[in-house]
Parts: structure tokens; sequence; C-alpha cells
């Protein structure tokens, strides 16, 4: 979890921090454990309808922002699970406030829902493009502080991960999408583009560390060069906060019936 609003953060943290694992496999081994976990869990949160959980997920272009949604959240019952991409506002969403667009897609009581980038490239991207004055920055984090504030008081716990890539490996994965056709898809110019902002953007997020990381709303980091140990961490992080929550299936309102009653006797 990222505390420290003093210091610089990036800087002191490895992108090829693997943990105590020996090999890939031991992690996916815990892996497959903390998967049946989410699934009882999201079963009991699904059938409780008292709490919600959003996850939100920003790094660099080619982090894994898509690969850790696939690879944490694919065990789960599909009927309890929201997940949204938000890219570049439409004209629609750019005549409300940048808030607007978010709210509509946050998680319902019972529910696991994920933001691939969210609010937050609303002060990323004018940051770095100059687009947005300081005043109005400022004025944005404190709109996220409060928005965040009150949904954690209407019941939904908020995850927030950092994804944190190397420039070097970001080069690599963007090398690999385009020689594979089958991930041509993937492959955007504007991540080439966007490279060129590398510093401006690094230093983009430890300001949103320091405005926005909340007791109600942390953000964590995720050492993200190496993707089995990404998808670890994000897993166990997700199972830990919902294993913090008071969770229990909900019971009959009025005293069980006596089944033998309801059935009819045969002629």
């Amino acid at each position: 979890m990222i505390k420290d609003k003093n210091e610089s953060v990036l800087k002191k943290l490895d992108p090829e921090e693997s943990g105590d694992f020996k090999s890939k496999e031991e992690a996916e081994a815990e892996m497959a454990k903390l998967k049946e976990r989410l699934a009882e869990l999201q079963d009991i949160l699904f059938a409780q309808k008292k709490h919600s959980l959003l996850v939100i997920l920003q790094g660099m272009d080619s982090s894994g922002k898509d690969g850790t949604v696939k690879h944490i959240f694919s065990g789960i019952n599909p009927q309890g699970f929201m997940v949204t991409s938000f890219k570049k506002p439409s004209l629609e969403e750019e005549a409300h406030d940048f808030l607007w667009r978010v709210h509509m897609k946050t998680p319902p009581k019972g529910y696991i829902a994920a933001f691939n980038r969210s609010h937050y490239e609303d002060v990323l991207v004018p940051r770095v493009h100059d687009n947005l004055k300081k005043e109005e920055m400022k004025r944005r984090f404190r709109y996220i502080r409060e928005f965040e504030a009150m949904l954690a008081e209407e019941g939904t716990t908020i995850i927030k991960l950092f994804l944190h890539i190397s420039k070097d490996k970001q080069l690599e994965k963007i090398q690999e999408r385009l020689q594979d056709p089958t991930k041509h898809w993937k492959f955007d110019a504007s991540d080439l583009q966007e490279r060129e902002y590398w510093d401006d953007y690094q230093e983009a997020y430890e300001d949103v560390f320091k405005e926005t990381s909340t007791d109600n709303a942390p953000w964590y980091w995720i050492p993200a060069n190496h993707r089995w140990y990404r998808n670890y961490l994000a897993l166990a992080i997700v199972v830990k906060t919902l294993e913090s929550l008071d969770l229990s299936y909900p019971k009959l309102d009025t005293p069980t019936p006596d089944i033998s009653e309801l059935i009819s006797p045969r002629h």
C-alpha cells in the first residue's frame, strides 16, 4: 500500500520485483487457491447484497490492465461482475462533469466492478499535456477524494492498483504486439507517442498518490514486469480485502417452514 505522501515512491520501487517465489509455477499454484477463495467470497457478497467492491486499475500503456482483469476475475460468476474500460470521453461525456460517466458504472451492492483506467485519466492526461490549470487540477483531486469517500460510506470498498512497468519492459511488450499477428489489435500508435512523456506521467502519478491515497480508497503498488507476479499480487489484494468485510450468507426473515406440511399427501 502506498502511504508515504512526502516522498516520491516510483523511483524507489522496482517493477522487476517478484516476491519470495522461487518460480512462476509456485506463484500459479498459490493463484489457483486464491481463485477458489475469490469465487467463494463473491458468492457470499452477491447473496448478501450489503457490500460492493470497486477495483481501479491504472498504469502506463502496456502495463497489463487487460491481462490483470482477465486472469484474476476469470473464475468468478459473471452474473455479479462488471468491467468498464474508460477511453477518450465522448462529446456527451465531455458535456458533463468528469465524474459523471464514472459514477454510472460504479457497482451496486453485491457486485464486483473493475475499472480499466478510470476518472484518474482526467487528472493525468490533461496534466501531462498542459490542458489543465493547477487550480483546476487541485479542485479535481478534491472532487475525487469526496466522490470516493461518498462511495465508501455507501458501502463500496475501493481498491486502486497501480501496475508499475519499466520503460524498457513497455517497449518490449509493444514490440511483441507488432510481431504477433494475434496481438496486432492491441497496438495503438499513440502508445509510442505517449512514451515521449514517460517522465511527466511518472511525476503526475506521484501527485495522484499523494493527493488521493486515503484510508477508504488506498493505492497499492503492483510491480508489473512479470505478468505472473502482477496477477498473483493483484488477486491476493482483492481476496484479502473481501475477507476483511463482514460477509455472511443472509438468514431467512421468517422461521424455517416445515417442508413436510407443504407436501400434499398422495392419493
